[in-house]
């Protein structure tokens, strides 16, 4: 008997960005494609279809010639409205998100997108609004979640490893060149407020569901933010103002599910060095043990296995710190964070249920970098309010 295959074709838009490039098609959707896409719990299968969407013909026909895509265009309005599209997926420059999700899901398309899904407050929740109303599936990258360091962090949590949990420190970040001698890893327009750039925009969307995948829902924000590098140079190599933050940092208030309080503060910077292991890494302290968290690696202490140490600035330290951490094995085979997301979510288009990270969490994110950038101006803590449709 011919198992059966449903193929989801998917307009793919902004796929000449970095992330929307590597992350999206490369490492997700065309691994999906080859392999023969997903075989569902009862023994169908789900095929993917790209559509390569964006503004640069000649890119976007180059992209889709080197990696076997058949169909591409330079037409977002035209892909929208095609009737053979099931899905629109978003990764283009912020501004212009919210608009085209509109559109999308009003043409009665599944989105998934990625984060932030607009630029205020009042259209993300309008967006979530949409998203009930027109009953299609709406997905929103939560990528960090299913990366194994987190996976490994989350099974602790679970597991009740840490006792009563009472802080979380974050630190992410690291050196993006100016642009003058060497060219800038990120785009020029992450540095442009009136382009939707900004530190404070960008990541407190992630750290709002990371918090809160992890945690517990955020109550309060303090933050500061910071322009630390105010001139640039763009892809022609042409100076310009760097008018966004470049850098955040926050505490957040958190609340668990058992009503404990969590202090959480996580340091934001595109300025800054890095002498860590990974490029993020989040520690978390509790009563009965500690662990630490980067995007691959965690490791853990138990409160049985934690050193006495006595503070004394005349003595050289004689003992490794690090040595006396214990890795946190995975016990299972943890795919690309990307693709593992973008599986979960075909399946429930197939399945035409709701994704768990859709675009009223997405909204909380929103929500969360409008405040953070109101308590810098400020100078003071905000709370956090629920957000009701």
């Amino acid at each position: 008997m011919t198992t059966p295959t449903r193929t989801l074709r998917i307009a793919m838009n902004g796929i000449t960005g970095r992330m929307g490039y590597r992350q999206h098609l490369v490492r997700s959707i065309l691994p999906i494609r080859d392999q023969g896409g997903i075989e569902l719990a009862d023994g169908s299968r789900i095929q993917v279809e790209p559509i390569l969407v964006g503004r640069r013909e000649g890119k976007i026909r180059e992209l889709a010639e080197l990696h076997g895509v058949e169909h591409w265009t330079t037409d977002l309005d035209g892909a929208i409205a095609d009737p053979t599209v099931d899905i629109v997926f978003d990764a283009s420059m912020t501004s212009l998100r919210a608009k085209t999700l509109t559109k999308a899901m009003q043409a009665g398309k599944h989105v998934y997108t990625e984060k932030p899904t607009a630029e205020t407050l009042d259209e993300a929740i309008e967006l979530a609004r949409l998203g009930e109303q027109s009953g299609v599936t709406a997905g929103v990258v939560h990528d960090k979640l299913y990366l194994p360091g987190l996976v490994k962090l989350r099974r602790l949590v679970d597991e009740g490893f840490f006792g009563r949990i009472l802080s979380l420190r974050g630190e992410f970040g690291y050196w993006v060149f100016e642009g003058e001698h060497q060219s800038a890893q990120r785009p020029s327009w992450n540095y442009r407020k009136q382009d939707g750039g900004g530190m404070t925009t960008d990541m407190f969307c992630h750290w709002n569901y990371v918090l809160e995948g992890i945690l517990g829902t955020v109550r309060t924000v303090s933050a500061q933010t910071a322009t630390h590098i105010p001139t640039r140079w763009d892809e022609q190599g042409e100076a310009y103002d760097a008018t966004a933050d470049d850098a955040a940092y926050g505490v957040f208030g958190i609340e668990t599910p058992d009503g404990d309080p969590v202090v959480a503060q996580i340091n934001s910077s595109w300025a800054v060095r890095v002498y860590r292991d990974e490029l993020v890494e989040f520690q978390v302290d509790g009563t009965h043990g500690s662990a630490v968290a980067g995007l691959n690696k965690c490791v853990a202490q138990q409160r049985a296995h934690t050193p006495k140490p006595v503070w004394n600035p005349d003595l050289p330290v004689t003992e490794s710190f690090r040595d006396q951490w214990m890795e946190v094995p995975a016990n299972a085979d943890l795919d690309n964070g990307f693709k593992l997301q973008w599986e979960e979510f075909l399946a429930d288009v197939v399945a035409e249920r709701p994704h768990r990270f859709g675009l009223l969490s997405a909204a909380r994110g929103v929500q969360l970098a409008e405040l953070g950038l109101q308590s810098s101006a400020e100078g003071r803590r905000l709370d956090v309010p629920e957000i009701t449709l």
